[in-house]
Parts: structure tokens; C-alpha cells; sequence
């Protein structure tokens, strides 16, 4: 219980946390869960490149396509709150491998939807299975990583966000343009179930935390009141949903702003999110290294600023060259994972261990249901013309940079609230 005594979730001083070595079986279980990342993240962005072949496909208008991706976080955000209040009561790894499985079927289901109404249907079973998923994900990862390794975890665990892009996105829109749209969803399904034999095998059973005082002790309902009073949590799901109001904004309609307002050809999509991903792979570690080393709020404000610029700049662009647009993408994630890196390994440290699960499903639930409301929002926003050119998308970077902002001073009050409460510990040891 060591990591809630020091200030951010970090451990004493950058300097001796940065030489904490990886054992062997934690770089094995880093590698897992950034396999079930790479997974879940991929049937998420892919509805971004896909959308300028569904909507056309199945009759789609914007706002109906922006339901689509909506449905997904609104049915993950309420799977959060349901299972948050019974979330520290199993073995991690058996309710890990329960939702994947789950998960998996719902991606099938979308692979053979032919309709906006079944493709919808499908998008909420995925999101039931497969949002609470990233929470359980992010407990594993608190009880095996000590604070003094979390911004390397985290770095490596949005490497699986980044091998989305690299491998998943471009396979994808390959399999999609020389087959059919159903296609990648089929493939993120066949990859689940070799990542889901792995997990079997070689994963350990995560237990610990049931041995902890207090839990399994009160009702369901209970066990969840308990994790939402507590006013330092409180801040950081709100910091959570706000940090997730960029991404689920400005992806559902990346493809067909790229497309039609930048004048990229759609034959391109795959090198443009194949170069973006390659330096993202390569730029997380390195943040996540740096996060450990230097602090968490420098690297958090850097992101900040980077985010707040590339926005407006990538929200505004008309007809450019494609290394203009690539030079973008990649500064612009460069500030997003700045941004998203140090803040996870920060939440890490905030809950006690016999309030992990809780807490990281409830944060996973709220994250999902703000991101949910942003795509909905963004749907709304924007107006794809007769021509496909997608109208008011600089609104949508708005609405991003405000986000940010608020994001900036929440993160500033839950780093500064954390000493205050940790002090008086050592002093009774």
C-alpha cells in the first residue's frame, strides 16, 4: 500500500524510481495486457477509417454514424457502474478473461452486421464486454507495478494503443478495401482468441487484493458508494472523462475530414496512420521513461500545450500535402500521449489496493460515458455535405482545447492534494 504515501502515485523521488528493473514476469504480463490494448483499442479506432466506407455502405448519415460509435461508450460506461461495485471480489485474471470473451462475440456480431439497426445492436454488446475491460486492465497493472515503474507500464501499455495504428489500422483498411468493411472486424476477433490463449496459459491469478481488510465485507452497492465519496477520487474521474474528450471527437470523423476537406486519397489512409503509429510506438516509452524520471506534471503540461496547438492547427487545415498532414498527426498524438501517459500513472496511485477494481470501473465507465457523449456531441456538430466534406469541424477543436484547459488546472489540484493526505503515513510507521 506503499504507493498512496507519495505524492502523485509516484514513489520517492524520479531519480530512484527510474533504476527500478522490470522482473521477468512483469515484463511478461506489461506484454499481455498491452496485447488485450492493441485488441480492444483497434475495434475502437477502426470505426474512425472505416466510417468513409459504412456510412456510404449502409445508408449512414453523420449523426447516425456518430450513434454508432456513441453506442459503444454509452453501453461500456453503464457495464462500468454495474460491475464496479463487485469488481474486487474475484480473481482479476478470471473477470478479465470473462469480458474478453464477451467482448469477442460482440466484434463477431459486427463483422456480420448488415444494417444500421444490427451494427448499432452490435456496438452496444461489444461496449458491454469490452469497455470494462481497460479497467481491470489498468487494476492488474496497479497491483504488479510498484509507483516507481508505472510511467514505464504506462508507456508500454499505450504502445499497444500505438501497434493499433502500425499493424492494426493499416491490415485493416487493407483487408477492408480488398474484401469488405465486415472484414477487419473478423480479424480483430481471430487475433482475440490467440491473445485470449496466451492469458490462459501464462498469466498468473491476480488475488492479492482479496486478502486485503474490508474487502468482499459489504454489499455491492455499498463497496461502490464507499469509492465515489471519497472527494480525491472524485477529481480524478472527472480528470479521466475530460482527458477522453479529444480522441472520441475528433476520430469518428477523421477519415472523411482527411478525405474530403485535406484531399487526402482514401487508397492513402493506411501510410498516413502507419507513419503516425510507427512514431508513436517508438515516442511512448520514451514518455513513460520520462514521466518516471522527471516528474509527472512536466511531462503532463508539455502535453497540454502540444495538444492544445496541434488541435487548432489539424482542425483548420484545407487542401495539404500528405507529410504536412503525417507531420501533424504525429506531433499532435506526441501531445496526447504526453498528455495521457503521466495522468494514468498518476489515477494509478489514487485508489487502495481492496479499491482498485471499484475505482478503475468506475473511472473506465465515466470515461466512456463522456466519450460516449462526445461523439454524440461531435455528430451533432459537424454536417458532411453533398460532396462528403465534413462543415464546422473546427467547433469540434473548440471544444477539444477547452477540455484540455479544464484537464490542466484538475490535474494541477489532484497532484497537489495527494501530500497533504500522505505526510502524516511514514511518521506512524
Amino acid at each position: 500500500m506503499s504507493e498512496n504515501k507519495s505524492p502523485a502515485g509516484s514513489a520517492a523521488s524520479p531519480a530512484t524510481a527510474a533504476i527500478v528493473p522490470f522482473t521477468p514476469y512483469q515484463r511478461l504480463a506489461a506484454g499481455l495486457m498491452a496485447l488485450l490494448q492493441f485488441a480492444v483499442v483497434l475495434d475502437f479506432m477502426i470505426m474512425s477509417p472505416l466510417g468513409v466506407m459504412i456510412m456510404p455502405a449502409l445508408n449512414m448519415s453523420s449523426a447516425e454514424f456518430g450513434t454508432a460509435v456513441s453506442a459503444y461508450a454509452f453501453s461500456a460506461g453503464i457495464a462500468g457502474l454495474l460491475t464496479a461495485g463487485f469488481a474486487d471480489r474475484f480473481d482479476r485474471k478470471r473477470l478479465l478473461l470473462f469480458f474478453f470473451g464477451g467482448f469477442l462475440l460482440g466484434t463477431l456480431w459486427c463483422g456480420l452486421a448488415t444494417s444500421f439497426a444490427s451494427l448499432l445492436a452490435a456496438r452496444i454488446v461489444t461496449g458491454l464486454f469490452g469497455g470494462v475491460i481497460g479497467s481491470i486492465v489498468m487494476a492488474i497493472t496497479a497491483d504488479l507495478f510498484p509507483p516507481a515503474q508505472r510511467g514505464r507500464v504506462m508507456g508500454l501499455l499505450q504502445g499497444g494503443f500505438a501497434a493499433s495504428q502500425v499493424l492494426g489500422l493499416p491490415f485493416s483498411i487493407y483487408l477492408a478495401s480488398h474484401f469488405d468493411w465486415h472484414a477487419p472486424f473478423v480479424a480483430i476477433v481471430l487475433f482475440g482468441l490467440i491473445a485470449a490463449g496466451v492469458i490462459v496459459m501464462k498469466l498468473q491469478p491476480v488475488n492479492a487484493h482479496l486478502g486485503a481488510a474490508g474487502t468482499g465485507q459489504h454489499s455491492a452497492l455499498r463497496h461502490l458508494l464507499q469509492t465515489v465519496r471519497i472527494s480525491r477520487q472524485q477529481l480524478a474521474f472527472a480528470l479521466t472523462a475530460l482527458l477522453t474528450t479529444g480522441g472520441f471527437m475528433l476520430m469518428p470523423f477523421a477519415s472523411a475530414f482527411v478525405v474530403h476537406n485535406v484531399g487526402i486519397p482514401l487508397d492513402h489512409l493506411p501510410l498516413i496512420y502507419l507513419v503516425t503509429g510507427i512514431c508513436t510506438l517508438v515516442f511512448s516509452p520514451m514518455i513513460g521513461r520520462l514521466a518516471d524520471r522527471v516528474g509527472a506534471m512536466p511531462v503532463f503540461y508539455t502535453g497540454c500545450v502540444i495538444t492544445i496547438a496541434m488541435v487548432a492547427f489539424y482542425t483548420h487545415l484545407g487542401p495539404s500535402p500528405i507529410w504536412v498532414l503525417i507531420l501533424v498527426n504525429v506531433v499532435m498524438f506526441v501531445g496526447i500521449f504526453s498528455r495521457m501517459i503521466p495522468a494514468q500513472a498518476t489515477l494509478a496511485g489514487v485508489p487502495a489496493p481492496e479499491q482498485r477494481g471499484s475505482f478503475n470501473a468506475i473511472n473506465s465507465a465515466l470515461q466512456q460515458l463522456a466519450g460516449g457523449a462526445a461523439s454524440l456531441l461531435a455528430g451533432h456538430l459537424v454536417h458532411i455535405g453533398p460532396d462528403g466534406h465534413v462543415n464546422d469541424f473546427p467547433v469540434v477543436g473548440y471544444v477539444v482545447i477547452g477540455s484540455t484547459l479544464i484537464a490542466a488546472l484538475l490535474m494541477r489540484q489532484l497532484v497537489r492534494g495527494a501530500p497533504k493526505a500522505a505526510v502524516p503515513t511514514p511518521a506512524k510507521g
